[in-house]
C-alpha cells in the first residue's frame, strides 16, 4: 500500500491537489489496494460506506485520475526508450554482452547479427522461422541469429513449457534442432511432443526432463522476458539487427529484404 500511495502522491498533478485532498487520496489508495489484493477476506472487512465514498470521489474527479495515469504512462515510455537506446548501443558495440547465454545460430562474426524475441506458440513466429531458414540456406555465412525467449503466457498456454523444453535441449547442444521441430509441429505443442522431439534427437531423457522442470530453465526464459519488457517489446516476433556499425529495430519484411540482398 505504501508503494501505491507514494506513486499516486508523486503522480497526481500539483494543480489537482486543490480538488483532491490527501485524506481522500489515501482512501482511493486503500480502495485500489483492496481491489488488487489476492486475499478477498480483506475486502470483506471494509466499510461499504467507505467504498461508496471512494467511488464517489473518483466519479467527481475523473480528470485527476486520468492526468495521473497519463503522466505515469509517459514516464514509463520514456524509461523504455532510454533502455532501448542502451540496448541498441550494446548490440552495436558490445554484442557479446547482449548475446549472453542465449543460443546463437551461425558465426558470431558474420556480417549481420540478428536478435530475435520469439514465442514457440506464436503463428507469426513460425512463419518468420520458415522464411529466415529459407534465406539462411541460401547464404549460411551472411548472418547469425540470437534467440531470445518471449513467451506470451497470457494468450499462449504452451509457450512457457515449450521455451523451457527448448532450453533443456540446449543444455545437450540441441537447441536449434529442437527449436525447428517445435515450429514445424506448432499445432501439436504439449508434453507428448516435447518427449517425442527429445527422443528423436537422442537426448538423455532423464536430464532433459530434469532440466526443463528446473528453476534454471525458468530463470533463463524469464531473464529474456525481463529484457524484452525493459526495452518495450509488446509483440512477437520482434527483431533487432546490427550491421555495418548500426543497430536498429527492424520490421520482418524489411529484415527479409535486407538478408536477401546477400543471397542473390
Amino acid at each position: 500500500m505504501d508503494r501505491i500511495y507514494s506513486w499516486l502522491t508523486k503522480m497526481v498533478q500539483p494543480q489537482a491537489w486543490g480538488r483532491l485532498s490527501q485524506k481522500w487520496l489515501g482512501m482511493i489508495v486503500l480502495c485500489l489496494c483492496l481491489w488488487s489484493c489476492s486475499h478477498p477476506v480483506q475486502a470483506e472487512n471494509v466499510d461499504p460506506k467507505l467504498k461508496e465514498q471512494v467511488l464517489q470521489i473518483i466519479r467527481e474527479n475523473p480528470q485527476v485520475i486520468l492526468e495521473s495515469v497519463r503522466a505515469y504512462e509517459k514516464e514509463q515510455q520514456q524509461a523504455r526508450e532510454q533502455q532501448l537506446k542502451a540496448f541498441l548501443n550494446d548490440l552495436k558495440t558490445k554484442p557479446d554482452q547482449v548475446i549472453g547465454q542465449s543460443p546463437v545460430q551461425g558465426d558470431r562474426k558474420n556480417q549481420i547479427l540478428l536478435v530475435e524475441f520469439s514465442d514457440f506458440q506464436c503463428p507469426f513466429c513460425a512463419k518468420a522461422h520458415a522464411a529466415l531458414e529459407e534465406v539462411r540456406q541460401k547464404s549460411p555465412d551472411r548472418f547469425s541469429v540470437v534467440f531470445k525467449h518471449y513467451p506470451l503466457t497470457s494468450i499462449h498456454d504452451n509457450a512457457m513449457p515449450a521455451a523451457q523444453a527448448a532450453w533443456a535441449a540446449g543444455q545437450q547442444g540441441k537447441f536449434w534442432q529442437f527449436h525447428a521441430a517445435l515450429f514445424s509441429r506448432q499445432k501439436q505443442l504439449g508434453e507428448a511432443l516435447y518427449a517425442q522431439i527429445a527422443e528423436s534427437l537422442k537426448l538423455d531423457m532423464q536430464k532433459f526432463n530434469r532440466d526443463r522442470a528446473s528453476s534454471a530453465a525458468a530463470a533463463a526464459v524469464n531473464q529474456d522476458v525481463a529484457l524484452g519488457e525493459k526495452i518495450g517489446i509488446n509483440s512477437t516476433p520482434s527483431f533487432f539487427v546490427s550491421a555495418e556499425g548500426i543497430a536498429i529495430p527492424i520490421q520482418f519484411p524489411d529484415l527479409i529484404n535486407l538478408l536477401e540482398k546477400g543471397s542473390q
